[in-house]
């Protein structure tokens, strides 16, 4: 890795981005605005594929075993049952939820008693499912290799890997988008997700489609990471806000379009092709950069200065600005740059690794992956009373949605108003206050109370995620900004995944899982306290400028806080003139001139004046006298 010359810390001062650079460049001009808006398609393809997930594992409503004619009596014959009495008789019937799912009945075979006091035991599944068809999909994950009963396990193992490879991405891919820049991240995430999306259509086996669904979910988060850092990169702060927020409305779009989608495909190798077809069109940004291009930011900050310069003409001619040397080559900004950096200057790229020399950044990136891991985790306790109160899939998932819509529109409306670090401590507050409610008092409310307690809080808990992650992106500075923000947002796929690991365990440990996010709920008002705030203020670019950010007092100070009246003197007023006082300076500055010891001597002169005071003063009076008359 290349070392800094030591002009390096001055220069970065010297030009500083936000002031000196971007307004020069058109600020957020045409061309920003243009590429902003193409940063926005990759939510939707990313989303797209990630909330397909829901769909390829959902197990249907109802299924039971096949019949197993071999396991009836030899006097069987068919055509003397109706279609419901030979399920009766082949399948047991469990009370309140129709037939078994798992289990057969074995007759003796000599046998011609059908009746219901015929001895005969259960035995498991021999030839397969029947299945009704699951929520928009007639075949799915579960139903393609029969991943019930014994194998159910399966399922969330599937999603915990999905997650494993989100969170993996995440930690490297971020990385790598600080080392080889946003643009080539997002490029390399992409071009490998396409591959995977095609290969996971072609899955032949249960272990391949885990395998390939990991990878993929690596690659997804790398496309998520990159062009989510991008375009704030493009902005200035009045304009942060709404861009992150309108790239959340793209989420919800894609996750709005997708029950859609899965009933028109059908199959979910259908469906898998279809999420893929965005992420191919995306591609379309490798032949052309100018949809695409590089972070100028992150190329100074990373002292890159010939492609900066070169990125940075692009930016300024789209945008309508001249940044051409051969006009004034002293006041232009690209001589400047040259003037600044001169030609002993070497690119120096940063990882997370620097975070162990630094306290302010360590301790908003665990701060803020706290309150996403919070965030994303609880959420499934608010779900979870949701399918309480109904087994409807579409009543769940579409509430889910227009939760995360208002979440949007509420921090749209609030947060720059408010500040980030007001609105992150009033979601968790209401956040912590629901889930605490409905863990002492659900058996205590009626139906209607717990719907509106669990959907006020998972309306706040996502709008809790999504507030941590624009936070952290805000906070971290641009040279470890893709491994900061890839910390951040693992954690909140650690969270995602615990609601699977309680369905490994059929949800045997959701008391416990439920009382340990609440207790973090509570926990994370002290801690967001500590957050700095980063409303109208520049994006951090150098670790010296992430470690300069303090949290604010969170009240106002008063100038008069630690003026304690009673424990003052009184003082005497000054009098504007004292002889005695003024007499003893001149006497004392006088024998100070007057030493032998200074290097300089001001001699008392030993002959008397010419005249007088007196004569002076009276001589004086003859003149003016004399003037006047």
């Amino acid at each position: 890795m290349a070392t800094e010359p030591s002009v390096t810390a001055n220069t970065r001062r010297q030009m500083d981005y936000e002031t000196k650079i971007f307004p020069h460049t058109g600020g957020y001009g045409r061309y920003n605005r243009i590429v902003v808006v193409f940063s926005w398609f990759p939510n939707f393809a990313v989303m797209f594929n990630l909330f397909s997930d829901v769909f390829y594992t959902l197990i249907p409503d109802s299924y039971h075993c096949k019949p197993d004619s071999r396991l009836l009596p030899s006097t069987f014959l068919l055509s003397n049952f109706t279609t419901q009495g030979y399920l009766n008789l082949a399948i047991p019937w469990e009370n309140g939820t129709g037939l078994s799912h798992c289990e057969l009945f074995k007759y003796p075979q000599n046998t011609s008693d059908f009746s219901e006091n015929m001895p005969r035991e259960r035995v498991s599944c021999t030839i397969g499912w029947e299945y009704t068809h699951a929520a928009g999909l007639q075949s799915n994950f579960v139903t393609e290799w029969n991943l019930v009963c014994s194998d159910y396990w399966k399922i969330p193992v599937q999603h915990i890997c999905f997650m494993t490879g989100w969170i993996l991405g995440y930690i490297f891919i971020g990385t790598l988008c600080d080392w080889l820049g946003r643009r080539r991240g997002f490029l390399l995430s992409l071009s490998l997700s396409c591959l995977l999306g095609v290969a996971v259509c072609l899955s032949n086996s249960a272990v391949v489609f885990l395998l390939l669904r990991l990878f993929q979910g690596a690659m997804l988060a790398g496309v998520f990471l990159s062009s989510y850092i991008a375009r704030l990169e493009l902005c200035d702060p009045p304009h942060r806000l709404m861009v992150a927020m309108v790239s959340s409305f793209f989420s919800v779009f894609a996750e709005l379009l997708l029950p859609g989608f899965a009933a028109l495909c059908r199959d979910w190798p259908v469906l898998q092709a279809v999420a893929t077809l965005p992420l191919l069109l995306l591609l379309s940004y490798w032949c052309c950069a100018s949809v695409f291009p590089e972070s100028p930011r992150w190329l100074l900050a990373t002292t890159q200065i010939p492609q900066l310069k070169r990125s940075l003409q692009e930016f300024s001619t789209r945008n309508g600005v001249c940044l051409r040397d051969e006009i004034y080559p002293g006041e232009t900004l690209l001589s400047e740059i040259d003037s600044a950096y001169g030609e002993d200057y070497r690119p120096r790229y940063f990882s997370v690794l620097e975070l162990r020399q630094t306290r302010v950044i360590w301790k908003n990136c665990l701060i803020l992956s706290f309150t996403l891991f919070i965030g994303t985790g609880i959420q499934y306790c608010f779900t979870r009373n949701l399918h309480s109160y109904t087994t409807n899939f579409y009543f769940t998932y579409f509430l889910r949605v227009i939760t995360g819509a208002v979440a949007c529109i509420f921090i749209c409306l609030s947060v720059n108003h408010f500040g980030r670090r007001g609105m992150l401590l009033l979601s968790a507050i209401i956040t912590g206050l629901s889930s605490l409610i409905l863990l002492a008092l659900t058996q205590y409310l009626r139906g209607g109370l717990v719907l509106v307690l669990s959907v006020v809080g998972l309306l706040f808990s996502q709008a809790l995620a999504m507030l941590s992650v624009f936070f952290a992106c805000e906070v971290m500075p641009t040279v470890v900004r893709g491994g900061c923000l890839g910390l951040v947002l693992a954690a909140g796929c650690v969270g995602m995944a615990a609601s699977s690991l309680m369905e490994l365990q059929n949800n045997g440990g959701y008391f416990l899982h439920h009382v340990i996010f609440s207790s973090f709920a509570v926990l994370s008002i002290l801690s967001i306290m500590l957050l700095p705030e980063s409303k109208r203020k520049p994006l951090p670019d150098s670790v010296k400028e992430g470690e300069s950010q303090r949290r604010p007092p969170l009240f106002l100070a008063r100038t008069d806080r630690d003026n304690l009246p009673l424990l003052c003197p009184p003082r005497a007023p000054l009098s504007e003139y004292n002889p005695d006082n003024y007499s003893r300076l001149v006497s004392a500055t006088r024998r100070m001139l007057t030493k032998e010891n200074l290097p300089y001597r001001i001699a008392v002169p030993t002959q008397p004046p010419l005249l007088s005071d007196s004569d002076t003063q009276r001589q004086g009076n003859e003149i003016l006298r004399e003037v006047i008359f």
